[in-house]
């Protein structure tokens, strides 16, 4: 079982990357790979944080897809993320192991290849 406390340790493990200041999310080189989502609980309502569920970027729908067939209990979607490659997850549901291959997969997608490089040869 995975909280937002765990996503901030991993997330701040990786190189290069920022907390944003104003909200629960973090980027590298100001591109974002994880952040809070914003459920709208009440459709007459604003959209409010929920703090089990983090969006995490993909690669692509085929990767967005392939999740959400794995395992619909850890991963899912909203109308608001189609066509925009990225997944929300349950954090109750997944493990800390789960949690770091998901993040380390969404910072790839973003941190410059310079840094990768060297956090590969690491």
């Amino acid at each position: 079982m995975a909280d937002q406390e765990d996503v901030r340790k991993i997330a701040l493990e990786l190189p290069e990357v920022r907390e944003a200041e104003d909200r629960f999310a973090f980027s590298v080189d100001r591109r974002g790979f994880a952040w809070g989502w914003l459920e709208r609980p009440d459709p007459k309502k604003k959209r409010v944080t929920n703090p089990e569920v983090l969006v995490v970027r993909v690669a692509d729908e085929g990767e967005k897809q392939s999740l959400l067939a794995a395992d619909p209990a850890k991963f899912f979607t909203e109308p608001h993320y189609a066509n925009y490659p990225a997944i929300l997850v349950r954090l109750p549901a997944i493990t800390p192991a789960e949690l770091r291959e998901l993040l380390t997969d969404a910072w790839r997608l973003q941190a410059p290849k310079s840094v990768i490089t060297a956090f590969d040869q690491a």
